[in-house]
C-alpha cells in the first residue's frame, strides 16, 4: 500500500521516514519529496508498505504524531487525477493552419521594391560592400 506523509520538517530524510515506518512493519521504499532546483525537501514524502494490515496500522499510529518536531499527516495516498484538457484537432502537418489553406509560394504579397514581405521603398541599407549603384557618385569624387 501506498502512502503518503505530509507536514514533514525539512530536515527529515528517506532514513528518517523509513526508521518512522518501520516499527509497525516491513517498508519497501520511503521517499521524501525534493526540489529539482534546491534539493530542498517540499514537506511530504512517500511511503510503501507491501502487507495493507501493518500499513493501516502505521496510518493509525503515526497520523497526527510528531516526527522532527512537526506533528505528520497521515494517510492513504490517493492516485493524481489526470486533467482531461480538450484535444486539438490535426491540422495534418500544416504547421498551424488548421482549416484554412495554406497559399501557395507564388501567390504571396511582393513588398515595393519587388521581394517578399513588407517594408518601405527607398535605398537599400546593410550588407557587406553592397550598393546602390545607380546612386553611385562619379569615379573622380572616389
Amino acid at each position: 500500500m501506498d502512502i503518503y506523509v505530509g507536514n514533514l520538517a525539512y530536515a527529515t530524510d528517506d532514513e528518517g521516514l523509513r526508521a518512522a515506518f518501520a516499527a509497525y512493519g516491513e517498508v519497501t521504499s520511503a521517499h521524501v519529496v525534493t526540489d529539482r532546483m534546491t534539493n530542498r525537501s517540499k514537506g511530504f514524502g512517500f511511503v510503501e508498505m507491501p502487507n495493507a494490515e501493518e500499513a493501516n496500522a502505521a496510518i493509525a499510529a503515526l497520523n497526527g504524531a510528531e516526527l522532527d518536531g512537526r506533528p505528520l499527516r497521515v494517510n492513504e495516498s490517493q492516485p493524481h487525477p489526470r486533467e482531461e484538457r480538450p484535444r486539438r484537432p490535426f491540422d495534418g502537418g500544416r504547421g498551424g493552419y488548421g482549416e484554412r489553406p495554406r497559399r501557395p509560394y507564388g501567390d504571396r504579397p511582393r513588398g515595393p521594391r519587388g521581394g517578399f514581405g513588407g517594408g518601405r521603398g527607398g535605398p537599400r541599407r546593410g550588407g557587406y560592400g553592397r550598393r546602390d549603384y545607380d546612386d553611385a557618385p562619379p569615379e573622380s569624387q572616389w
